[in-house]
């Protein structure tokens, strides 16, 4: 009887176990739980930037210590449901959209705890330098971006995940411009020349968080559409 169970489950999804397609659907819902503690995260290292809230970065700190930990948990689960289940087609490109996303997503909170670090050292050390109002106009925007991509994951939504993709170039032009400000404050100032590179070395980090939100856009695409297209047009 149980073995006559377990066959009528497996031809009405297919041959599939039904509780494969729960598995799956339990490890992509904690990659999306995941991905809003991150942008929580991330939104307080911005708060850092932006307002001089220091006193968020060890909040940052212990959120990004739990990322590491949920990180490696989603993975081993990922490819337990692999080897158990050996999904095919569309469930295959989950499981690989939640392995390079679940990366994505571990990087982002360890960038954003580098800025907010390098904010809280600025602060100590540098009290007089304050970050420029374009540094803090690419922290929002960086924040908006990754808050992109994540609507297009839950959605599953190609068209979002390419805006999210074009917009990218806005970023690293903002970046550009940011970098060009610093340098030349820097060179008029070099007397501060610790101060000046810790602003750089933020602007950079966001710029890479910006990146891996771009990153967990492209695999959106390929997740509804099986097309990679990194390093070609978007459109």
């Amino acid at each position: 009887m149980a073995s006559s169970r377990s066959q009528e489950g497996r031809a009405a999804t297919g041959g599939v176990p039904r509780h494969a397609f729960r598995e799956q659907d339990a490890v992509w819902a904690e990659l999306l739980a995941l991905g809003q503690t991150v942008i929580g995260s991330l939104d307080k290292s911005v708060q850092a930037v932006c307002d001089g809230r220091i006193d968020l970065v060890s909040e940052v700190k212990e959120e990004e210590e739990e990322t590491d930990r949920k990180e490696v948990r989603i993975e081993q689960e990922c490819l337990r449901v692999l080897a158990l289940f050996e999904p095919v087609a569309s469930d295959l490109r989950r499981m690989a959209t939640i392995l390079k996303v679940n990366r994505d997503w571990e990087r982002i909170a360890d960038l954003a705890l580098r800025v907010a670090r390098r904010v809280r050292k600025l602060g100590r050390k540098f009290p007089e330098l304050a970050p420029p109002d374009s540094l803090k106009d690419l922290a929002r925007d960086v924040l908006v971006h990754v808050k992109a991509s994540y609507v297009a994951l839950v959605e599953i939504d190609s068209t979002k995940a390419r805006e999210v993709i074009i917009g990218d170039q806005v970023i690293d032009e903002s970046y550009r411009a940011v970098r060009r400000q610093l340098k030349d404050q820097l060179a008029a100032r070099a007397d501060q020349l610790d101060g000046w590179l810790l602003l750089l070395n933020s602007a950079r980090n966001l710029e890479r968080i910006a990146d891996h939100a771009t990153g967990i856009a492209q695999t959106v695409v390929f997740l509804q559409e099986g097309t990679i297209i990194r390093h070609s047009d978007p459109a």
